[in-house]
């Protein structure tokens, strides 16, 4: 993967962030400054936990009940995010020429029809069971489901509800995926080809496929008895894994440019984005590709703070320590996961949106648990990090917006 290193400055303008912390900036806002842990159901998935989205008033991002119908939760709450940082930016004015780039899974299963599949084949022998399989997914799957489920189709819901008509790019790869969704971005802007763009991607927790989907693949927190369903995600040791959460997370990037000519404010600067995959087989491991990264960046020395997107599955929080504790500096983490849970492609635009608050707060959120120290020094740079739970290592250095440089 290639990096971003910004030849013209790309701001973050506008953020639209909907989690189990809430809706928009000021909620978010309250809720880092607060330290608190976002709202948990460990019942409705259990032995699993999520953190369930909030109710969201769907007619403020998405006027149409119509579009509201043909889309799946997802796609609404990815529309619905990407309406709240058109709006945080101001930037409704320019979405006939704006980028749209998505980072997107795909849509849900029918589990009644696996259900009812898994109860017909239970007792039947392999030859037979495979007739049978096939018999009833052509006689049970809609072509209009799969056509629900296509991840572009959140893309094309933002084009259509909220006007953003410029050049469009959908990735997929869960958190790699929002890496380089933004990676992209800002490299474009960068680049001079376009002054805005509205970059990010939206995830449901509360479905059953994909925790079934995330179970079998050891990626899930699941807590024995006697045990917190929750645990801050550096202090999981006696039950290593993620906890989903429900988040949709957009960006607004301007060039610093266009943004003092419309008299825009940033919250931050994007200084760099780089991204890797390592094969994580002991020969090059995340530590390893995160040090890649980081060479590529340009972050000035001392103390670093960290909004990092550390999942909670044990590995890939352990390579990160690695990763940390290399560079031979002090440095202080925050786990996004703390705040907004798992998002899988939303992540990273997630700790993103949550590293461009703090700077243009000047102060990091409050601590949690014990993997998380305190601070020491002005907050004028952040390190986001992002090790996903299966394969993916991305850093980004986002830098405070001097009084003098604002509009």
């Amino acid at each position: 993967m290639v990096e971003m290193t910004n030849p013209s400055p790309i701001w973050v303008t506008g953020v639209g962030l909907v989690s189990a912390a809430g809706e928009g900036r000021d909620a978010h806002r309250a809720a880092l400054l607060a330290g608190a842990a976002p709202t948990l159901d460990d019942a409705a998935y259990a032995p699993f936990a999520i953190h369930p989205g909030p109710a969201l008033e769907l007619d403020r991002q998405i006027p149409k009940k119509g579009d509201q119908r043909q889309m799946e939760p997802w796609q609404r709450l990815g529309t619905y995010a990407a309406g709240l940082a058109l709006d945080d930016a101001g930037a409704r004015g320019l979405v006939a020429e704006m980028d749209l780039i998505v980072a997107a899974g795909g849509g849900e299963r029918d589990m009644a029809l696996d259900e009812s599949v898994v109860a017909a084949l239970g007792h039947l022998p392999p030859a037979e069971a495979a007739t049978k399989l096939n018999e009833m997914l052509a006689g049970g799957l809609r072509p209009t489901l799969f056509l629900a489920q296509l991840s572009n189709l959140l893309a094309g819901n933002i084009s259509i509800v909220h006007g953003v008509t410029g050049a469009s790019r959908t990735f997929m790869g869960e958190e790699q995926a929002g890496a380089d969704a933004v990676r992209v971005a800002a490299a474009r802007l960068a680049e001079g080809r376009g002054q805005a763009a509205l970059v990010g991607g939206a995830f449901v927790a509360a479905r059953w496929d994909l925790m079934i989907l995330y179970h079998a693949g050891g990626l899930l927190r699941r807590a024995p008895a006697g045990v917190a369903a929750w645990a801050p995600v550096f202090d999981r040791g006696a039950a290593p894994g993620a906890i989903p959460g429900t988040l949709g997370a957009f960006l607004v990037l301007e060039t610093a440019e266009a943004a003092r000519v419309r008299g825009a404010r940033g919250l931050a600067r994007i200084r760099g984005v780089a991204c890797e995959q390592a094969r994580r087989d002991g020969t090059d491991g995340s530590a390893q590709a995160a040090a890649r990264a980081f060479a590529r960046l340009d972050l000035p020395a001392g103390p670093l703070a960290v909004i990092s997107g550390a999942t909670g599955i044990a590995g890939p929080v352990q390579a990160e320590r690695e990763f940390l504790a290399g560079l031979g500096r002090p440095f202080a983490l925050r786990a996004a996961g703390n705040r907004l849970g798992w998002g899988a492609e939303a992540t990273f635009p997630g700790s993103i949106a949550l590293a461009a608050l703090a700077l243009a707060d000047g102060a990091l959120p409050a601590a949690m648990g014990d993997g998380e120290a305190a601070f020491d020094g002005p907050l004028t740079d952040i390190l986001v990090t992002g090790f996903a739970g299966w394969r993916g290592e991305a850093l980004a250095h986002l830098q405070a917006i001097p009084a003098e440089d604002q509009p």
